[in-house]
């Protein structure tokens, strides 16, 4: 009898409560799961299991396998399968998080590059402002912007994202062009509550650092909006550069404060501390190092 069949009977059985449930889900007979699950007992010399004619309940040892079984069964797979890629190509379901600007401008057209050289992946994305869940979702690699506290996850730093101050030219000949950080605290804002501090922004020169506290009519939550409302001339935005797209370029905004130093923050790839990295999950991240690069939002 194969351990790995009975590993996963048991494990069906003790999450479903019945061999029914567990036959079901396994797509085998009602009696197989049985025996598989009799099997492992005997294999082990232990009862797993306290049955009664309504349905079962683990023993003190079977809720000690059922702590470990079911991650065992993941890395198994997980190799198997890496095993099948490695002569087959990547194959199966990638799913990920990124924040919902960012993931628009870049996530999405790095994905189909990607997607390109492995045809038979399928990706699930989640575009999010709030940081997911990654062991409750089921999400095998998230996108942050920014630095995070979290411990149990591992990251890998894929680049570095500076904001860029921006107005119309429109509202530079209404308001005036701002020379100083401190200019800023009389003129009109766009405030991107996604920001760390909305409505502090802070700029360095050397070794001195300026703070200028804004005010507005607009509070919004996501850079690419704050951009919008720039292009339309009711404030000064603060964005992340890659959110302003070829804007400055073709002059619809101008940059300000060119003379300081602007706030930057890491751009990472981030996934849960612990687990097994599918090697499919790999290969996308060392793509997104050397694809963001070259894609010219930095």
């Amino acid at each position: 009898m194969d351990i790995v069949d009975e590993l996963r009977a048991f494990v069906a059985t003790a999450q479903t409560g019945s061999f029914t449930g567990a036959a079901e889900q396994l797509g085998v007979s009602n009696r197989l799961t049985s025996k598989y699950v009799a099997e492992l007992e005997a294999r082990l010399g232990i009862r797993l299991f306290q049955r009664t004619t309504r349905k079962v309940g683990l023993t003190p040892a079977g809720e000690d396998l059922l702590a470990r079984a079911p991650a065992l069964l993941e890395d198994l797979d997980a190799l198997l399968a890496e095993v099948s890629e490695g002569s087959k190509g990547f194959s199966g379901v990638i799913r990920l998080s990124a924040p919902v600007t960012f993931g628009e401008l870049y996530v999405v057209g790095m994905l189909e590059r990607f997607g390109r050289e492995n045809p038979d992946l399928m990706f699930d994305l989640r575009l999010s402002d709030q940081f997911s869940d990654l062991a409750s979702e089921g999400i095998d690699l998230a996108f942050r912007l920014g630095r995070s506290a979290m411990q149990s996850m591992k990251t890998r730093k894929l680049g570095t994202f500076r904001s860029t101050l921006v107005a119309s030219p429109a509202f530079l000949e209404r308001y005036g062009t701002p020379q100083h950080p401190s200019d800023l605290n009389q003129l009109p804002c766009i405030i991107d509550t996604n920001r760390l501090t909305p409505k502090r922004w802070t700029f360095s020169k050397g070794t001195e650092t300026f703070g200028a506290s804004v005010q507005g009519r607009f509070q919004v939550n996501s850079a690419r909006a704050g951009v919008e409302l720039a292009l339309e001339g009711v404030g000064i935005a603060y964005p992340p550069r890659f959110a302003i797209g070829s804007a400055i370029e073709s002059g619809e905004l101008v940059p300000l404060l060119e003379g300081y130093d602007v706030e930057s923050g890491p751009i990472s790839a981030v996934y849960l501390e612990g687990r097994t990295l599918p090697r499919k999950v790999r290969a996308l991240i060392d793509f997104a190092v050397e694809d963001i690069k070259n894609a010219g939002i930095l």
